[in-house]
């Protein structure tokens, strides 16, 4: 991570995961695919579920976040007892993340269904669906824990195996799950979430297999390596900012929805469909931060500003390039990417051109996430975290609500493009503050280092 180029070493890095991220993509696409199957109601019940489901990922991706940074900070400054320290602090706290969600599980499913609906078809899927993916959440916690420890260390290649065999496995046993053929249980919702529970565990038990026998820039030994709370802090000072971030995606969601469920139940049904289509495009990008991150947190211990910013230019071409295409698909294809989920007409008269406005915001947001991650990698994931919390509750929900009352469904979906220009706009400010202060001023070792042998 200090000498190869930085536009090839960021592909290199972040390749295997955006495959992956694409293969998980799909089967979550795949997975409402099979559930529209059986009804709408169906649909919209696993739709409601996603601020619960995106809250888990916040938790478990962002303390991987944490566990990244502080990671490869250490190994980029050759302090290897605080790395191992920090991957097997990061492992103990698979533990308390599925407590957590294992309460909610038992005690507040239909308290939580209760408070989006009074649909009592929707609330009985929505508490078998929900009933299982939080009990059995342990797999997804350590899944994306190995998996961060992978991508930490530049073995990303591993990480991409362990997300593909889940999604495969997933996609595999949703139909079998869902409608029962043969021997297998008809299971319906129920039947989605035990295949994405399935596929979760085998990917968490294949990247703990990987980390023992490849990862040799850490040591897993818990016995060794006990919790330590100086490490759980430092983990947390980047990770909490962006669970925090991600959670905050968890209360737009469900703001959102109870704003459109107000129009219609079929709208919440879309605006899950478009999650589902959306992360396509959003997942890759994510995939890209996740080399980024390591690189900049491993060029910034080691002092490298040229490595630095060179990182960051080449995820802007990158990331841009990936929202375009996202752009023009959902601009072209609206009305087929819609059929895949058994679209009523209803469905695709207000579908079609939600779609195409939503869209709209996505090459803005490319800018926004690398900026976002940028600053995380610095070690200011306190600024991410405030372009976060500006884009979905600031002005994301607000705008959302005003425009709701104007009684037209097309216009809520402007509110999109309207966040994540004031969040770009808080990024760029947050940015240039800590360019100016922590690196235009930093003397690049690599130019001192050819500088002394030029002069002998």
């Amino acid at each position: 991570m200090g000498t190869q180029p930085v536009g090839s070493l960021l592909l290199t890095m972040s390749l295997p995961i955006m495959i992956s991220m694409l293969v998980q993509a799909l089967y979550n696409v795949v997975d409402s695919i099979f559930v529209a199957k059986i009804s709408e109601d169906a649909l919209t019940a696993v739709s409601l579920a996603f601020p619960v489901q995106n809250l888990m990922i916040a938790i478990g991706a962002g303390t991987g976040v944490g566990i990244n940074a502080l990671l490869s900070k250490s190994l980029g400054e050759k302090n290897f007892e605080r790395a191992n320290h920090a991957a097997n602090n990061g492992i103990f706290l698979i533990l308390p993340e599925f407590i957590i969600f294992l309460l909610f599980g038992l005690f507040f499913t239909e308290t939580f269904y209760r408070a989006q609906t009074s649909d009592a078809v929707v609330i009985g899927y929505g508490k078998e669906y929900m009933s299982v993916v939080c009990l059995l959440s342990l797999g997804s916690f350590a899944q994306m824990t190995f998996e961060k420890l992978l991508q930490a260390t530049g073995k990303t290649i591993f990480s991409m195996f362990t997300q593909g065999i889940g999604a495969i496995i997933n996609i595999i046993l949703d139909p079998c799950f869902i409608f029962g053929p043969g021997f297998f249980p008809k299971l319906g919702v129920q039947g989605a979430a035990l295949a994405t529970i399935i596929g979760q565990f085998a990917a968490a038990g294949l990247g703990l297999f990987f980390n023992i026998r490849f990862n040799k820039e850490i040591t897993i030994n818990p016995k060794q390596y006990s919790p330590k709370i100086s490490i759980i802090k430092n983990i947390y000072a980047v990770g909490l900012p962006s669970i925090i971030m991600q959670s905050i995606g968890s209360v737009m969601t469900f703001g959102l929805n109870k704003i459109l469920i107000g129009f219609s139940k079929t709208a919440v049904a879309l605006f899950g469909v478009y999650f589902k289509l959306q992360s396509f495009i959003f997942l890759p990008v994510y995939g890209l931060n996740n080399g980024l991150i390591p690189i900049m947190a491993y060029n910034y211990g080691a002092r490298r500003k040229r490595r630095i910013l060179g990182t960051m230019k080449y995820a802007f071409i990158y990331a841009v390039s990936i929202m375009a295409v996202g752009t023009l698909i959902m601009q072209v294809f609206p009305t087929a990417l819609l059929g895949l989920f058994e679209a009523s007409d209803n469905m695709l008269e207000i579908g079609v051109p939600a779609l195409r406005i939503i869209s709209l915001h996505f090459i803005m947001a490319a800018f926004g996430i690398i900026l976002s991650s940028s600053l995380q990698g610095l070690g200011h994931g306190v600024y991410a975290m405030i372009m976060s919390f500006t884009r979905q509750l600031v002005v994301l929900l607000p705008a959302a609500y005003l425009l709701s009352k104007t009684g037209n469904l097309d216009a809520v979906w402007w509110a999109f493009l309207i966040a994540e220009c004031f969040s770009v706009t808080v990024g760029v400010i947050s940015f240039t503050g800590v360019k100016r202060k922590q690196i235009d001023g930093m003397e690049d070792i690599s130019e001192r280092k050819t500088a002394e042998a030029v002069n002998g």
